[in-house]
């Protein structure tokens, strides 16, 4: 586990070498939240409680996604390009060499790029946020640890998503198209746009029930109070549930995947 530890914290220092973009993603992530933000405020002032929330409620699912756009990865994550890139030059077969579980390093990279996001564009956005409008802060301390638990289970469900997408590249000449077809996929059904509360009928249904809901409707209504007890408990089941399921189709396709890699000389 210290290797994978070490790779995680190379990961955080990694994303932090890149001060001008960090700068750059914070601006934007906090000048779209005062779009979706005004947005929002026209919107539930023409319908009050949409979608079970009052204004201060909406206005910090608002924030609550700008903090964790860039930390679940919900718009494409570096490491699948990456990965796909390595995969389509054939330096993939450098990885699958090395004495470390291949898909552990990247979920363990991964994880060191989400707290480095988290930490960067996502306290900033939300601290502007919070100066801004009135904003549904949790009452219970605790509901701040329940909040991040549940942000790395969102993580960890984006994350398996992206793997499978990434594995797609053996198969295909370019996986442009599939991580595009992933990222609207994520963007819509994440509640993203708009709280998944708010989707009608069966498309709500279903929409809450995929496992992008993980990366942001479940992390939000974990902030705002609207799980706790029982309703907490069932949150992270349904986030470990998706991730398990997912990595293990992860694991599959790398086993059916890996058996197309051929290195010369061996």
């Amino acid at each position: 586990m210290w290797l994978y530890a070490a790779v995680a914290a190379g990961g955080f220092r990694r994303h932090a070498t890149y001060r001008m973009a960090t700068v750059a993603g914070m601006f934007t992530n906090t000048v779209f939240g005062f779009i979706l933000a005004y947005t929002y405020v026209a919107l539930w002032d023409e319908r009050p409680h949409l979608g079970g929330y009052d204004m201060s409620e909406a206005l910090t699912y608002v924030w609550i996604g700008q903090a964790l756009l860039a930390t679940t990865g919900l718009m494409g994550s570096s490491f699948e390009e990456e990965l796909i890139e390595r995969i389509k030059t054939g330096d993939i077969a450098v990885d699958l060499y090395r004495p470390a579980d291949l898909q552990l390093w990247w979920l363990a990279a991964v994880y060191g790029r989400a707290a480095f996001q988290l930490l960067a564009r996502g306290v900033v956005p939300m601290a502007v946020g919070s100066l801004a409008f009135e904003l549904a802060l949790p009452r219970n301390p605790l509901t701040w640890a329940a909040f991040l638990l549940s942000v790395a289970l969102g993580v960890l469900v984006n994350f398996a998503i992206g793997y499978l997408v990434a594995l797609s590249a053996f198969w295909l000449l370019d996986g442009a198209g599939v991580v595009q077809v992933a990222w609207l996929s994520g963007l819509f059904f994440s509640g993203m746009l708009l709280p998944l509360t708010v989707f009608p009928g069966t498309l709500g249904e279903v929409a809450r029930a995929l496992p992008w809901s993980s990366a942001l409707q479940v992390p939000a209504d974990v902030f705002l109070e609207r799980r706790t007890g029982a309703r907490l408990a069932e949150a992270y089941a349904f986030q470990a549930g998706w991730a398990l399921v997912l990595l293990a189709g992860g694991r599959v396709l790398q086993a059916v995947a890996t058996r197309r890699v051929v290195v010369q000389g061996g």
